[in-house]
């Protein structure tokens, strides 16, 4: 889907001299660094507000040449249609549909007052104390971002859906950025040391941090940190955003008839995205159970019950996993049964349940095309004890759809939908359906 775009001029970003960065990497110029790891106080809160406003502006003026527009930039759409302002793009957007984020970003400062630089962000509800993330802060609170890595001395990245962009201005010692990264973990519950150096958490509505701490990483503590969007899209809105590809009709046919569906695709290609605009196509009677590694399915439906694993605790005792999970989920009259991401022995309950009555149901799997999807279950059907031949026998039988996402440069769509069949080998294979 083509936007309109409107002429202007841009000039080459020049970095200030103490900046040094790679002549192969875009760079964004950013907020100034913090000396402490510590959560922003009261006046630092302020300026974070205007870093985060100053990055949002300069990630809107960026293109891919990696230049800098002097003026606004023409509303420019994200992967999965998504424009720069984090929402869906209409069909036919106007010329002068540039969107200023001040316009569109709710100014309200933690203590509830109003009149201050936006911070808080449109596309994701607000944490219950986003200054937590300290030095980060500006980062997360920026619109538009899903991803903030920090790869200790290497630096620091952003990703608004185009992309990863390195900010050569930051800059941290490793006390403070341990410091963090212990202070972040802990506030999801969990403890990270030289014993347990690898630690994944979820913070707030969804904001999920993973750190690796050194010798196993060899730069230095790292920190990554993805934060969803919690705009809930309709099929209406990925068709106008050309995320459907033409399989709109089929793919609407499926949920009317309570087909089973596996959605794939390589991380970040929208598998989350759509999986919840199809759920939000069934009935509202139904009674839909989603049960997931971390929360992220955002689904408009009036009942939708949402479960999600836990790690074992300090003493290795506590752990629940997917697999569980999914038993459990089976005595609670699920009309509707979706596992968020399958990656390993609960792809074996997944299709049993799909297998013995429960219609309707839905999985996502990592695989880089569709025709390596039979490839990975058979991988995951090898740790739940299952041969290539039985597993190929269980997912023709549970699954009536593949649907299969592309990401191409920073775009996001269904690329082909299939079915699953068996070769004459006795293996699993699938064979793609026209829209």
């Amino acid at each position: 889907m083509s936007v309109p775009t409107r002429a202007r001029s841009v000039v080459p970003f020049v970095p200030r001299p103490s900046a040094v960065a790679s002549s192969v990497v875009t760079t964004l110029p950013g907020p100034e660094p913090r000396a402490t790891g510590d959560p922003l106080g009261p006046g630092e809160q302020l300026r974070a507000r205007a870093d985060a406003l100053r990055i949002s502006e300069r990630l809107r003026a960026h293109d891919s040449s990696g230049e800098w527009a002097t003026e606004g930039p023409p509303k420019r759409v994200g992967p999965g249609g998504e424009t720069r302002d984090g929402r869906i793009a209409s069909a036919a957007p106007s010329e002068d549909s540039t969107t200023d984020r001040r316009s569109v970003s709710t100014s309200i400062n933690p203590s509830g007052t109003t009149g201050q630089p936006p911070l808080e962000r449109t596309d994701v509800a607000a944490t219950s104390d986003w200054s937590a993330f300290g030095p980060l802060a500006p980062y997360v609170a920026t619109e538009g971002v899903t991803d903030v890595l920090v790869n200790g001395a290497g630096g620091l990245w952003i990703d608004d859906g185009h992309g990863c962009v390195r900010d050569p201005l930051w800059s941290c010692d490793e006390r403070t950025l341990r410091s963090l990264a212990v202070r972040l973990v802990a506030l999801g519950g969990r403890h990270v040391d030289e014993a347990n150096p690898l630690v994944d958490v979820r913070l707030g509505n969804g904001i999920r941090v993973h750190v690796v701490l050194p010798p196993i990483s060899e730069t230095g503590t790292v920190i990554s940190i993805r934060v969803p969007r919690q705009d809930r899209f309709s099929l209406d809105d990925l068709e106008a955003a050309g995320m459907l590809g033409g399989y709109r009709r089929l793919l609407s046919t499926a949920i009317t008839a309570r087909a089973n569906l596996l959605v794939t695709g390589a991380a970040g290609s929208g598998k989350t995205t759509l999986l919840s605009a199809l759920l939000a196509e069934a009935g509202a009677s139904e009674r839909i159970v989603c049960i997931e590694d971390v929360a992220e399915l955002r689904v408009s439906h009036p009942h939708v019950i949402a479960l999600e694993s836990r790690q074992a605790n300090l003493e290795g005792a506590g752990s629940i996993g997917l697999e569980r999970l999914v038993r459990e989920a089976l005595r609670m009259r699920p009309d509707r049964l979706v596992v968020g991401e399958c990656r390993g022995a609960e792809v074996r309950e997944l299709m049993s349940a799909l297998n013995t009555g429960h219609d309707g149901g839905a999985g996502t799997l990592h695989a880089n095309s569709i025709d390596d999807v039979p490839a990975r279950l058979e991988a995951l059907g090898a740790l739940a004890g299952l041969d290539p031949p039985a597993l190929a026998r269980q997912a023709v039988s549970a699954f009536d759809i593949v649907v299969h996402l592309q990401r191409i440069e920073g775009r996001r769509a269904v690329e082909r939908c299939g079915i699953f069949d068996i070769d004459p080998s006795g293996r699993l294979c699938v064979k793609e359906t026209m829209a």
